[in-house]
């Protein structure tokens, strides 16, 4: 039997003050997305299923609320996105999740979602690992957000931090502390920056990744993970890797990771542990920016993640 990839789209931009985001699914099919992952030789023995997207109406919404936009729109999104994933992968057990969004958020759905389908062919509770890459630590609360945008808290939602509402929408904890890593995180808020510090999240700063030094570490973290857990979940903000790649990002940052440096984690992520699914979000269409490279990128991250050697 073939192994397969299910690729489900989420359209979501609510968790911030601009839209956009939540025509990206759309946008990057309209693209090749979905060939191209075909065309990657390490995905050639794979099935690739397009499991269309996950319901959201509407998309984005202005939100002036100064501690979490959107909210109640997202509280109601993320337990759907997470039964959209269970769906799509449920019948199949070798079915691995490429989930394409839209804002991050979209992970701790996707979290929530993959943790019900690992209980279901496991029988019983599984422990799932996350890394997390991202030139921002998505690590904030409602308490500790300069914004109130709630892309801004998803790793902390999913690890059980936040506001009760929030939380619970992503079902978290769906990992844990010490089961967790902030991959590429660079551009962080000063008190996110502390509660990270004194978490038991492990870091990895752009700048080590792109040394022997960096990839050692990241093994040594992938080892002990995969000695405890039953897989990982890989969420990728494409912004963590450098602007200077062309990526048509919301929020292209400098100093990031390489692509090179991208795929070579996410290589040695898999080689270490099962890859239960990967998400790639924060990809958005830019006038005047090209989409093929994002559209490559997209493609070699998740030939990365769920392919073979």
């Amino acid at each position: 039997m073939r192994r397969s990839i299910v690729v489900l789209g989420s359209p979501t931009a609510l968790g911030g003050h601009v839209g956009g985001m939540e025509r990206t699914p759309a946008v990057l099919r309209q693209a090749g997305l979905i060939d191209r992952i075909r065309a990657e030789p390490a995905l050639a023995k794979t099935q690739v299923i397009d499991a269309g997207d996950a319901p959201n109406d509407p998309g984005w919404a202005p939100d002036p609320d100064p501690r979490a936009k959107n909210r109640a729109l997202i509280g109601r999104y993320l337990p759907v996105l997470a039964g959209r994933v269970e769906a799509a992968l449920v019948e199949d057990p070798e079915a691995r999740l490429h989930l394409i969004g839209g804002d991050c958020t979209s992970h701790a759905g996707a979290m929530a979602g993959l943790l019900r389908v690992l209980e279901a062919r496991l029988g019983h509770r599984p422990r799932l690992g996350i890394a997390w890459f991202d030139a921002h630590g998505d690590f904030n609360t409602p308490d500790t957000t300069p914004s109130g945008n709630v892309w801004g808290m998803p790793f902390a939602m999913l690890l059980g931090r936040g506001d009760a509402d929030l939380v619970t929408a992503a079902a978290g904890p769906t990992a844990r502390e010490d089961d967790a890593a902030l991959l590429g995180g660079q551009v962080l808020d000063e008190r996110e920056s502390r509660m990270l510090a004194a978490s038991q999240v492990s870091q990895f700063g752009a700048g080590m990744l792109g040394t022997p030094a960096g990839q050692a570490a990241l093994a040594g973290w992938a080892a002990t993970v995969a000695s405890r857990c039953d897989g990982l979940y890989v969420a990728f903000d494409l912004d963590a890797i450098d602007q200077c790649e062309g990526l048509s990002l919301t929020m292209p940052e400098p100093g990031g990771i390489s692509l090179a440096t991208a795929i070579a984690s996410v290589r040695l992520l898999a080689a270490a542990m099962p890859v239960a699914g990967i998400g790639t979000t924060a990809a958005m269409e830019r006038p005047g920016v090209d989409l093929e490279p994002t559209v490559a990128a997209i493609a070699a991250l998740v030939a990365a993640a769920l392919g073979s050697a």
